[in-house]
């Protein structure tokens, strides 16, 4: 699908769910009762597995009930931004978001890295090309031993017929970081017009899809690859991306900033009309936001969140905590004076 296709299939999604504002807010806050001290949640989709269980630990501990929204990024924050929709905690996939989205529109006033990752090229052994996208004979024993993609991945990806299958990436960091390997790729392969070329294959995910029979290809987070291989392990298969490309190494940062999305604004009062999301460490970053309804409780989920046993649940399942959690230092004084304690204030120039 082309750039300007997937621009136009954004813009209609976005409106589609400002018209059903009035709906999913009411729908979202029936999952408590109508009197119970209540927390809500919108996080990405790459969280469920970790937030679900700590925030059955936290309803445990608390009796407080969770109200809990799972979505891509970029479609949350415009949910809870100019939709309206009430929100306590915002959690994206990408801890650039809250930088280039919220807090410019007056929306959130501090962002916490917690947890981080890399992009993996996943597939199936019944993808095209699936025999020769790794060495061969290379060894695949997740977690613990996972084969480099071959040098000529990305032509590999071109081949006719081959599709590779994504997220939005005007509503989904995944999409979007799709989009920003494309771009390293060309600059690091220096191969005219790659980056086009590696788009034309690419398609919007439908929930009905599958790997190895709808596509061939995807981009995605390597905790969520080994969850999905644990689901099929006799045919689901994860590659690494050398590091300059699969945005994992912290101490690249600088470098993947070269690349970046530009995307329409949150169409709120105070937010520019498009946004640069740079390229980074795949990060993971939270806020609580400045009208947020349930402050007091939001700030408990976060003491949850950070504490031991928040940290060990998502330990287990992925993304990667960061422990403690950073928060940068033009940023410290506005986290909450007793959310200080499980926090390190840090040049964040590199997560």
């Amino acid at each position: 699908m082309s750039l300007h296709r997937l621009i136009r299939a954004a813009r209609s999604i976005a409106l589609l769910l400002l018209s059903c504002v009035a709906f999913s807010a009411s729908a979202q806050t029936s999952a408590c009762p109508p009197d119970a001290q209540k927390v809500i949640i919108y996080h990405a989709g790459s969280l469920t597995a970790a937030f679900s269980q700590v925030e059955a630990l936290f309803t445990q501990q608390t009796g407080i009930c969770v109200v809990d929204v799972a979505a891509g990024s970029v479609d949350a924050a415009r949910r809870v931004t100019a939709g309206q929709e009430p929100c306590d905690i915002y959690a994206s996939a990408d801890d650039k978001d809250i930088d280039v989205f919220l807090k410019p529109a007056g929306f959130a006033d501090f962002n916490i890295a917690f947890a981080r990752g890399a992009m993996v090229l996943a597939y199936s052994t019944n993808s095209r090309g699936a025999s020769t996208i790794v060495a061969p004979n290379a060894a695949f024993t997740p977690p613990t031993t996972i084969p480099t993609a071959a040098d000529n991945w990305a032509t590999q990806l071109t081949q006719p017929g081959v599709i590779i299958a994504g997220s939005n990436p005007f509503l989904d960091p995944s999409g979007y970081r799709s989009d920003m390997i494309f771009q390293l790729a060309e600059q690091r392969y220096r191969i005219p017009s790659l980056y086009n070329t590696l788009l034309s294959h690419y398609t919007l995910t439908r929930g009905s899809d599958v790997i190895g029979t709808n596509f061939d290809y995807q981009f995605t987070y390597e905790h969520s690859a080994l969850a999905a291989y644990n689901r099929a392990p006799a045919t689901y298969r994860y590659a690494h991306l050398p590091e300059d490309l699969g945005l994992s190494n912290s101490d690249l940062n600088r470098f993947y900033d070269n690349v970046g999305v530009v995307m329409p604004g949150l169409h709120t009062a105070h937010s520019p009309s498009a946004v640069r999301v740079p390229g980074s460490r795949v990060t993971w970053g939270l806020t609580i936001l400045k009208q947020a309804p349930n402050r007091a409780n939001a700030i408990k989920f976060l003491q949850t969140l950070f504490g031991s046993q928040g940290v060990a649940l998502q330990a287990a399942v992925g993304p990667e905590p960061i422990s403690p959690p950073r928060v940068s230092y033009s940023d410290w004084h506005d986290v909450p004076p007793v959310l200080r304690p499980y926090v390190r204030p840090e040049h964040l120039d590199h997560h």
